[in-house]
């Protein structure tokens, strides 16, 4: 399986950032290195930064932008621990970040790795293949209470304590190993008429699940925080969601970055040292079009881009 060349909103996002061609640039998500190359093809002294906890992505990133080795620094790790690596780097500041979150359509497309429903594969979902936590753990050892609320908080899933409770009975009989026994059983816990509606209905199981084993929303607030402070002033960063509950971290972190005092206007003198630090370039969120895109699950992406000030 070869990764997707096409990266989404690719032109939006290249834009958006406003390369310089000596700036410091961080890609915190190199999936199949599509907005990395593009960063890279405008750097002329300039350096990418990018990361990823997957090593394929790594693997495929030295052949792919093998070209442009002297302007690139591969970190294999995740992106919320990418602030002390540059500080190992001595980078004190960055020119722009690009963040595209959530899953790769290369690993959803690689059966062996567990993510998709479509295929008959051992429960897995890692993107780094190296850390302990599986699928196969959560569905197998977590208690019905967690296995509920994780569906419920994670995949917004109305069933989730219909399928939690269906998970646990499964399991007292033997171990769920594949994402095939999963989706049956979630298929199971919706009325007929109703199971495939509204496409497939482990699609919110499996979102969640995936969210759990890698911690996706673990720590995503307070490293948008940091990572936007990290920036020079000028600096962009360009953050791109596929659901909700991410969107919903970015962009209230977003409206907090740009807010400046918060002293009751009432005060003669202001006491919250609270200062705006970023200007919202995209006061409504750039939307993925199905007619410029390929892929059909980049239609649900949303491109929030700041500017620090």
């Amino acid at each position: 399986m070869e990764y997707n060349h096409i990266p989404v909103l690719y032109d939006e996002v290249i834009k958006g950032l406003n390369i310089k061609k000596d700036g410091i640039y961080l890609d915190g998500t190199l999936g199949g290195g599509g907005h990395a190359l593009g960063i890279l093809e405008r750097l002329d002294k300039g350096r990418l930064i990018a990361c990823d906890k997957d090593q394929d992505a790594i693997d495929n990133a030295l052949e792919r932008l093998k070209e442009h080795k002297d302007k690139l620094t591969l970190i294999k790790d995740d992106y919320k621990n990418i602030i002390a690596r540059l500080r190992e780097l001595n980078i004190e500041y960055l020119d722009g970040v690009i963040l595209d979150l959530g899953i790769s359509s290369y690993q959803i497309d690689t059966p062996n790795r567990g993510f998709s429903y479509i295929y008959d594969a051992p429960l897995d979902m890692r993107m780094d293949r190296e850390q302990a936590l599986s699928a196969y753990d959560v569905i197998n050892d977590y208690d019905e209470k967690k296995l509920a609320d994780i569906l419920y908080q994670y995949g917004e899933e109305r069933l989730s304590r219909k399928i939690a409770k269906a998970i646990m009975e499964r399991r007292r009989q033997n171990p769920i190993r594949t994402t095939k026994e999963l989706a049956d059983i979630v298929a199971m816990c919706y009325p007929p008429k109703e199971r495939y509606k509204y496409g497939n209905p482990a699609k919110r199981t499996f979102q969640a699940v995936r969210i759990e084993v890698n911690g996706e929303l673990e720590g995503l607030k307070e490293f948008i925080y940091d990572i936007a402070l990290y920036l020079r002033k000028g600096g962009r960063m360009c953050v791109i969601t596929f659901h909700s509950l991410e969107d919903r971290i970015v962009k209230h972190c977003f409206k907090e970055l740009e807010k400046d005092c918060i002293c009751d206007k009432r005060l003669p003198v202001c006491g919250c040292d609270k200062r705006k630090e970023i200007e919202i370039l995209t006061k409504k969120p750039i939307l993925g079009k199905k007619q410029d895109i390929a892929n059909k699950r980049a239609e649900s992406a949303k491109l929030r881009i700041i500017e620090r000030v």
